[in-house]
């Protein structure tokens, strides 16, 4: 039996995909939990071969016997991974998302519409994050949040927010403007506006939001080790949603519980959509132009260095769930999806079997 191993961390949405990935091979794997040191918990740290990021009292050791497999996530754990591999270099790596640097180094890559990673044979496109909700975490905290939401005139327009991320922002302009949006919900649907936070929104749009908070409608505000959020219960009693386009993993789980969801655009800066531009630029699909071929150099070596990685383009995953029939864009009528979001885990499946059986 191969030794598998999961390298996860402390993103739930991110250990969930990893856990699904390795459930569905049918075989044993163990966890190996790691923890960031404090100053990298939200900075990030220079990607190389390394562990010196990680916080030694709070993870998972990592020592032989060494793994045939690992499955991981994410920069923090993609560079844990290659140490691992560094230290036995028949381990197998399969990463979820994109490779900050040495996308040679890694043998499977499982990445979404959002990345533009080359056409490599080690690299593997979803339609679509494979996050999907805890079925009975949700019944769960629904139950518990039951009476509270229950008294709450109908229907529940539960508005989910995150925080600005490159090359978009979110200030207190952004901030009213969404509110100026969801009041015009409001207007059209009648019933509640429930505002929930989430661990990445800034202090500036909390207090925006609280300034500004219209008539009747609730608001959480998320806290480090409040166990009494509303969020899981609101994809099961809320009856519409508005998610901020920053967050993938709020819109997948919303459209995974079949609600009608609409997406609120963040503006980009213009700053951030030259540094897109230049970077998708240096890893341009190879032609034969001439004007190319220094971009694609440029690229190669910015990308080995660790300077420029492969860009992130968000509104990819914004068009996918549109033109499926999952969402809308905020301003326009909600529709119920009348599908279930794709399961592509057998594709999966059957890519990392091969890879052990040829290994």
């Amino acid at each position: 039996m191969p030794r598998i191993w999961l390298v996860t961390g402390d993103k739930l949405g991110d250990n969930a995909q990893v856990e699904m990935i390795a459930n569905s091979l049918g075989l044993a794997y163990t966890v190996k939990h790691l923890s960031p040191r404090q100053k990298y918990i939200l900075g990030k740290p220079r990607f190389k071969v390394s562990l010196d990021h990680l916080d030694p009292d709070s993870s998972d050791a990592l020592s032989p016997p060494w793994p045939d497999l690992v499955i991981t996530v994410g920069r923090r754990h993609a560079m844990a991974a290659l140490w691992i591999k560094a230290q036995s270099p028949k381990t197998n790596i399969v990463l979820l998302g994109r490779p900050r640097r040495w996308i040679d180094r890694f043998d499977l890559i499982i990445t979404l519409p959002q990345y533009d990673l080359p056409d490599l044979p080690q690299v593997m496109r979803l339609s679509l994050p494979l996050m999907r909700t805890d079925t009975e975490a949700v019944s769960s905290s629904a139950k518990a949040w039951a009476q509270r939401l229950e008294l709450l005139p109908r229907p529940i327009i539960a508005v989910l927010i995150g925080s600005a991320t490159r090359p978009f922002h979110f200030n207190a302009k952004v901030t009213n403007e969404l509110l100026t949006q969801c009041r015009k919900l409001q207007s059209r649907y009648g019933g509640t506006l429930y505002f929930s936070t989430s661990r990445r929104t800034s202090a500036d749009i909390v207090s925006t939001l609280n300034a500004q908070l219209p008539d009747g409608a609730q608001i959480y505000e998320w806290q480090q080790g409040n166990t009494d959020n509303p969020y899981l219960a609101l994809l099961e009693h809320a009856d519409y949603f508005v998610v901020t386009g920053d967050s993938v993993s709020m819109m997948i789980e919303v459209a995974d519980r079949g609600k009608p969801l609409a997406i609120f655009q963040l503006p980009a800066s213009r700053q951030g959509l030259i540094w897109q531009s230049f970077t998708r630029r240096l890893h341009a699909q190879p032609d034969n132009s001439t004007c190319n071929r220094p971009f694609r150099w440029m690229g190669r070596l910015l990308y080995q260095s660790g300077l420029a990685g492969f860009t992130r383009d968000l509104t990819q995953i914004h068009k996918t769930l549109i033109d499926g029939g999952f969402a809308v864009y905020l301003g326009d009528a909600f529709n119920k999806p009348s599908q279930a979001l794709p399961d592509e885990l057998g594709r999966i499946r059957e890519r990392i079997l091969a890879l052990l059986t040829n290994s």
